[in-house]
């Protein structure tokens, strides 16, 4: 388990599935990217990803508040199993009753961590429809830079390279 300042940060586990379905069974909520049409889509989405950490070292967690331990959202850094050749990317997903606090680059800079200095990985990438400027200003304050607009999937394709070591 990770710890930002406010959020827990955890694998996925099937028990978790229900609440994730909550947002991300959301047509609305999940307007801007794919939405899970079942229970069981959901669950498999997750267990997929959950199987993908144990050979990449990554996948989505499950985003919880440290306050209370509830589950808010779910993303991080990670290689979309259904949607391969993207390299390592950043998503984010959360419940509309937290949107606007900042949790999304809270759970972005973590992941960022992990990419950095864990995996080592040379560059990340990550979407953001058109629609939605809210992520594209996080994915923006964390040092993404927005490449090129991608007709076929109707979003903005960011790249953020590896941060260089700190001299010591």
């Amino acid at each position: 388990m990770l710890r930002t300042e406010r959020l827990n940060l955890r694998p996925s586990l099937r028990a978790d599935v229900a609440s994730l379905f909550e947002f991300l069974g959301d047509a609305e909520a999940m307007k801007f990217t794919y939405v899970d049409e079942t229970l069981r889509q959901c669950q498999r989405r997750v267990m997929v990803h959950e199987w993908q950490r144990r050979r990449d070292g990554c996948a989505p967690w499950v985003v919880s508040t440290r306050q209370d331990d509830r589950i808010i959202g779910w993303g991080g850094l990670y290689q979309d199993p259904f949607e391969p050749g993207w390299g390592f990317e950043v998503g984010y997903y959360f419940h509309p009753d937290v949107w606007g606090r900042g949790y999304a680059s809270e759970l972005v800079s973590a992941a960022l961590e992990v990419a950095d200095q864990q995996l080592q990985l040379p560059e990340v990438w990550a979407m953001a429809h058109p629609e939605n400027p809210g992520s594209r200003r996080v994915l923006e304050k964390a040092g993404f830079e927005a490449v090129r607009y991608l007709e076929e999937r109707e979003r903005f394709l960011f790249r953020r390279s590896r941060s260089a070591p700190a001299d010591v």
